[in-house]
């Protein structure tokens, strides 16, 4: 049955979403979001799916409340299933009683959908639990943006309290506060984007805090927490001194396959940024692959350089008359990431380089008779020529068939320029193939008047995944910083991190 889903996307990390909301997001047809729920999430929709920016900032609103309720009452008689996505909690400060009170007055079915509300977020990214056993037993939750609408008498006094909504007002609630009795020495602290990689902390007391704030420059949105819990801050804050945290990394690698790198970036703080400068496409003349898999049985060897390869490879053998029982020959991989694409398929990896590129393959052929010996190699379009030369020169018979191809995404130029022109650069640039290298300067000379590269990218440190990529950007004018010495994605982190430890990351702002 269609109905509205009132969804809570969490504090700002969209990893925190429910599962629910998650589940919900994945059959939508219609998404209308707020300004502090993560566009992230709305990756999770189908493609079909309309997404509708209704957010509000202070003095700027898309829409009113009523044209929103009114939105999602036409979506849903239309048939549609309708999440209505918002940061934090719909129930909490996010006028998600008022949306559920509409939709009931017009006979439109709808369900809620908690989230992890921004103060929850907040105690567990900064270290600040609302309730401690020594500290306090009671917290409680007040708006801030209209301050004579609050009694702080009763309020001010709670062991913990969370303002919602009161960076710009902070001045006038900590004289109401002090004026009432509060200590103008209670520990307070105002974050901003909680849960994120931006995260932004100011910690200080009632006295300090509303100078500090001005000081410093916060803007909203912003939460504020005032009480004796604050000080554990010191001891508990674990995600501010993670070794990545507050540096943005831009992963280039094509659309999902971005996320095992932008995940393991994410686990230690950073902002991945992910722009795709290459697209895998089918083979634009599958006749070759089909032909080499009719005669898959005449093989001695089956040569696998990437696990696109291996993924439509499979394709074309899903689509032919044979399968893999047809299968006599050897297999060799050239890196655990090919590796694992063929063990998930319950194939068994006969040989595999020491070095994880094409002189490391070559050289793990060394031990074996290839005179004679037929070899299928399925591969990218384009890609380096050494492995063929090399297994030919020894007498084997190698056929080289276009298994898939690499193109620039359509939005790759705009994208680059985007990012790359930001007022807030990236702090490294991370490319796992030639490939990647060399669409992304092409898409950054794309409607550009600027044909050098290596400007655009000037001040931004680079990190590759191996030799052959670095000679790559060296030969387009970009220079590496960081190399990995194990040529894998875990090896690239690894890089990333020892590159980051001798330029740390600005200190937490405190």
């Amino acid at each position: 049955m269609n109905k509205v889903y009132l969804v809570g996307a969490g504090p700002g990390d969209p990893d925190l979403i429910t599962v629910k909301g998650r589940r919900t997001l994945e059959t939508a047809d219609a998404i209308l979001f707020d300004h502090l729920a993560p566009e992230a999430l709305l990756d999770l929709a189908p493609p079909h799916a309309e997404r509708l920016y209704v957010g509000k900032k202070k003095s700027a609103h898309a829409f009113t409340q009523e044209e929103i309720c009114e939105m999602l009452i036409e979506r849903a008689r239309r048939g549609l299933n309708v999440v209505r996505l918002k940061g934090g909690d719909p129930f909490i400060f996010g006028r998600g009683g008022e949306e559920a009170e509409a939709l009931a007055s017009a006979g439109i079915a709808f369900e809620v959908v908690p989230g992890v509300t921004v103060p929850l977020g907040i105690a567990a990214y900064t270290g600040v639990p609302l309730t401690h056993r020594e500290h306090t037993s009671a917290v409680t939750f007040v708006t801030g943006h209209a301050v004579d609408s609050i009694d702080w008498q009763k309020v001010g006094h709670a062991e913990t309290l969370v303002i919602f909504m009161g960076l710009t007002t902070f001045p006038e609630i900590a004289r109401e506060l002090i004026d009432r009795g509060r200590s103008p020495e209670t520990p307070a602290m105002a974050v901003r984007w909680a849960t994120r990689p931006d995260q932004e902390t100011l910690t200080g007391t009632l006295a300090t805090l509303p100078a500090r704030i001005v000081e410093y420059g916060m803007r909203p949105p912003a939460t504020i927490i005032v009480g004796e819990v604050v000080k554990l801050r010191e001891k508990l804050d674990w995600y501010e001194r993670l070794p990545l945290f507050g540096k943005r990394v831009v992963v280039t690698r094509a659309r999902g396959q971005a996320e095992t790198l932008s995940a393991r970036l994410r686990s230690l703080g950073a902002e991945a940024i992910e722009l795709p400068t290459i697209e895998i496409r089918p083979p634009a003349d599958p006749g070759p692959l089909d032909r080499a898999i009719a005669e898959l049985s005449s093989y001695d060897w089956l040569i696998f350089t990437s696990a696109n390869g291996v993924r439509f490879f499979l394709d074309r053998l899903g689509k032919s008359p044979v399968d893999w029982r047809a299968l006599r020959a050897k297999i060799c991989a050239i890196g655990p990431a090919t590796r694992s694409a063929l063990e998930a398929l319950h194939l068994k990896v006969d040989l595999m380089g020491k070095e994880y590129v094409a002189e490391g393959l070559v050289a793990a052929f060394a031990g074996f008779a290839l005179d004679g010996k037929r070899v299928l190699l399925p591969r990218a379009a384009v890609a380096r020529d050494l492995v063929p030369m090399e297994l030919a020169r020894r007498g084997a018979r190698v056929d080289i068939v276009e298994a898939y191809r690499t193109v620039i995404p359509e939005e790759a130029p705009a994208r680059a320029r985007e990012i790359l022109g930001a007022r807030r650069r990236p702090d490294c640039l991370t490319f796992t193939s030639s490939s990647t290298v060399q669409n992304l300067v092409a898409s950054l000379q794309a409607g550009s008047a600027e044909p050098d590269a290596s400007a655009i990218l000037a001040g931004v440190k680079v990190a590759s995944i191996g030799p052959v990529t670095t000679r790559t950007a060296r030969e387009l004018g970009i220079e590496v910083t960081a190399q990995a010495r194990v040529f894998t994605v875990d090896g690239l982190v690894e890089a990333i991190l020892a590159m980051c430890e001798m330029d740390p990351a600005a200190p937490a702002i405190e």
